[in-house]
């Protein structure tokens, strides 16, 4: 058996409604399936998602829009001066971007400002606000922040200026007094569509301000909803798939050069694009310098300024990596040491000097390793604060809990899934046992096991290139429309082996009857040591297209594996159980001993177990289920080996069963050798076998070990007396048949039993203990129907 690391959790669907879309839209069963799964099951809502049939929304329909557009009309009119106050992310970059790009071309007369991440932090602030009245500056338009801004709306309308929000994070119980908030998801909106991201709410805005829809920005609207992980359904899908389409042949010089530097074909450009090459670079120049050095580079109409900026952002992202890798590794050795996931249910820690900027990644993958909530803390000891970024699993919602603190959390903000605050460091303990109390309160034991869900269970001959090309139709992939996922249970494994530098990513071909799928799984290289080669393997991944040298082929990316049965694993051949610990893997192991001399010759792991089974007693009372069994030396006879194995269901079987000495090889006395040593009795009894045994074996070229075992036999057929070593015909010798001999009956029966676990083939000794395994299920059945 193989444990699989998550609880697959594969969706139930309505096939009716299903047979119903492929036969209406002429798509096969398996697209299908996935458009039902995503509550797409009417031929409008499936024709419109996979055929792009959705419109924008009217941006009039945002609260608040005609009174933004009213006062951004009048400030162009007549030339007054606007700051769009933006954010440090990818979302805010974006959306101070968009804002930039419409007004400008729009002719006002704008600058954008966004806070240093270090000095400043998230959102609206005081001085930053000061500082635009003293230049002048009457209307500020924030983007992707501004809604927990309370005091600076208070000190906006102090300073003579008008404020208008855009933003998408959670409204709190409070809002601003600004001029005009426009946000999808205030109390009183009855817009389409809550998800949009920041920039989803600047592009709209830049829809009202132009009067028609601004396609030349969806190229860079889709950078922040891409990035800032926003639902892909609705509008944003809109965005995400036409904003997709416009970067492919994109002539923003410098999107262009950050391409370049990225080894981005543009031409090949996805969502996975944006989110694993340009939104982590220009998230890079806000976690360690400053945002608006991204905002030039999409602004830049400069081919050597684009350049240089692209270049250095590209090192920015690499100098990010190296220091997330070491406050990773720093992070996690802080949570085993000091709060260990057992009786943590949420993590929080924290360090002086830990880059504020990079916090939020490495949360991320300490929500990976250890499948719980995480706040990652960089300590201020100077000003006793600590600013913190948070990740969250499904079952704890992030932005609920942390409102439960607010009375210590003087600035926080983010969604159910992630959040950013700022609190004295005094109050970090405070913090921690707060959302442990939550997380107990309202936590069940099965939601810190990781959940993978799928979309269906699937045959390899389901899958191929006509399959694979419609499911790509689906895309962009998101949050809301995640890539499929399938499982392919009980799947033949044709080849596996480990690939890669060091061995950590596994490669395989799954086969079914003439039907071959191949696969690929990053990290899982850890498991071939836990695969045997007759494994039945259960696959959890994504199906993809493989294009290698024009050759394509379907491949899928394996995601998670599970063995649903018993596994055996050939170890015999070893030299010495000394060896055995360092050759066997890393799991927790029970031992089973039938000769007391190989006892001391067991290393065991700390959670391993050593049984000593002497005889069919010890066999019958050794529990084993589900245990991984070492079968560490050759059982006395078959039968006790039935007996410790039959009706019991173990997970694995390795099968050591170290011999020192074979007696396989040895030579078998047959009935003409014992037919000559009888005749030879007779002329010479009585015989010192003692002092001339050897002589005699290695005149008739035997072992003494033959003529040993002979004697014996003899003996215990009552043809002979020994006595000092001297063996003596007994007269009248009785007629018996040399199998009467129990040591007769022992020797063959030791050599069968080495021939069928020691010599036989792998697939021969899987046969035996599956026939051992198996039988006592057989018998019940059989007594079933006999019944």
């Amino acid at each position: 058996m193989l444990n699989s690391k998550t609880r697959w959790i594969v969706r139930e669907s309505n096939d009716v409604l299903a047979d119903r879309l492929a036969a209406e839209l002429n798509i096969s069963r398996l697209v299908s399936l996935m458009l039902v799964n995503r509550g797409l099951d009417t031929v409008e809502a499936a024709r419109s998602f996979l055929f792009s049939g959705a419109e924008f929304h009217d941006p009039f329909l945002l609260k608040g829009m005609d009174t933004a557009v009213e006062r951004i009309k009048w400030a162009i009119s007549a030339q007054e001066p606007i700051l769009i106050y933006g954010d440090y992310d990818a979302d805010g970059v974006s959306s101070t971007t968009v804002l930039m790009m419409a007004l400008r071309a729009l002719g006002a007369k704008v600058d954008f400002y966004i806070p240093d991440r270090f000095t400043e932090g998230y959102g609206p602030n005081e001085a930053a606000f000061k500082r635009a009245a003293d230049r002048g500056i009457k209307l500020i338009i924030t983007v992707d922040t501004g809604i927990s801004g309370i005091h600076e709306a208070d000190v906006a309308r102090e300073l003579g200026m008008d404020l208008i929000i855009t933003d998408h994070h959670e409204p709190g119980p409070v809002l601003p007094e600004a001029l005009a908030i426009i946000h999808p998801k205030l109390p009183e909106s009855n817009y389409p569509f809550r998800e949009l991201a920041g920039v989803g709410v600047a592009f709209k805005l830049a829809h009202a301000l132009y009067g028609f829809v601004p396609e030349h920005l969806l190229e860079i609207a889709v950078i922040g909803t891409i990035a800032d992980l926003v639902s892909l359904t609705g509008e944003n899908r809109l965005i995400a798939k036409k904003g997709i389409e416009k970067l492919k042949g994109t002539s923003n010089i410098g999107i262009r050069a950050l391409f370049r530097h990225a080894g981005v074909e543009p031409r090949t450009v996805n969502e996975e694009t944006i989110g694993f090459s340009l939104a982590p670079r220009i998230n890079a120049v806000g976690r360690l310098e400053h945002a608006s050095m991204a905002v030039r580079l999409l602004l830049t109409e400069d081919l050597a300024e684009a350049d240089s900026l692209a270049m250095e952002m590209d090192g920015l992202n690499k100098e990010r990596q190296a220091i997330v890798q070491e406050i990773t590794a720093e992070a996690i050795e802080q949570v085993e040491r000091d709060f260990p996931p057992e009786s943590n249910k949420v993590l929080v820690v924290g360090n002086e000097g830990w880059n504020a900027g990079v916090i939020g990644i490495v949360a991320s993958r300490l929500v990976e390793k250890f499948y719980r909530p995480v706040i990652i803390l960089s300590f201020d000891s100077e000003k006793g604060l600590a600013k913190g970024s948070a990740r969250s699993i499904p079952g704890f919602d992030l932005y609920k809990n942390l409102s439960e603190c607010r009375d210590i959390l003087p600035h926080f903000g983010g969604h159910p899934m992630a959040a950013g605050m700022t609190l004295k460091m005094a109050d970090v303990v405070s913090l921690r046992e707060r959302l442990n109390l939550l997380a107990e309160e309202k936590m069940k034991p099965d939601d810190f096991i990781p959940v993978l869900q799928l979309d269906a269970d699937i045959s390899i001959k389901e899958v191929d290139l006509a399959v694979l090309e419609q499911l790509s139709m689906l895309a962009p992939f998101g949050m809301d429309n995640p890539k499929p996922r399938f499982a392919i249970e009980e799947a033949g494994v044709s080849t596996l082996r480990r690939i890669g530098s060091d061995n950590s990513h596994l490669k395989l071909t799954l086969k079914d009857e003439d039907s071959l799928l191949d696969g690929i799984g990053f990290g899982l290289g850890s498991l071939f040591d836990h695969i045997s080669p007759s494994s039945k393997l259960s696959i959890a991944g994504e199906l993809s297209i493989n294009e290698w040298n024009n050759i394509r082929k379907p491949q899928i990316m394996v995601q998670d594996i599970a063995i649903r049965d018993w596994q055996l694993f050939d170890f015999r051949g070893i030299r010495t159980l000394r060896s055995l610990p360092g050759k066997l893997p890393l799991v927790k192991k029970k031992y089973i001993v039938f000769d007391e001399e190989s006892l001391s010759a067991i290393v065991q792991e700390e959670d391993d177990e050593i049984l000593f089974i002497p005889n069919h007693s010890a066999a019958r009372d050794a529990m084993l289920e589900w245990e991984n069994v070492v079968l560490v030396d050759m059982p006395p006879s078959r039968e006790v080996l039935e007996t410790l194995l039959q009706g019991k269901k173990p997970a694995r079987l390795y099968a050591v069963l170290y011999k020192e000495t074979s007696d396989f090889f040895s030579t078998i006395p047959s009935r003409d050798h014992f037919k000559w040593f009888y005749a030879f009795l007779l002329k010479n009894s009585p015989f010192d076998y003692v002092r001339y045994g050897s002589q005699l074996a290695k005149k008739r070229g035997w072992s003494k070990e033959t003529i040993d075992f002979m004697s014996e036999v003899f003996f215990e057929l009552e043809f002979v007396t020994i006595t000092n070593g001297l063996i003596s015909i007994k007269k009248p010798a009785s007629k018996r048949d040399l199998t009467e001999s129990e040591t007769y009956q022992e020797k063959h029966a030791q050599i069968a039993l080495e021939k069928d676990l020691l010599y036989s083939s792998y697939e021969q000794l899987l046969s035996l203990f599956r026939k051992i395994l198996q039988e006592p299920v057989e018998n019940e059945e059989a007594l079933k129907e006999w019944i």
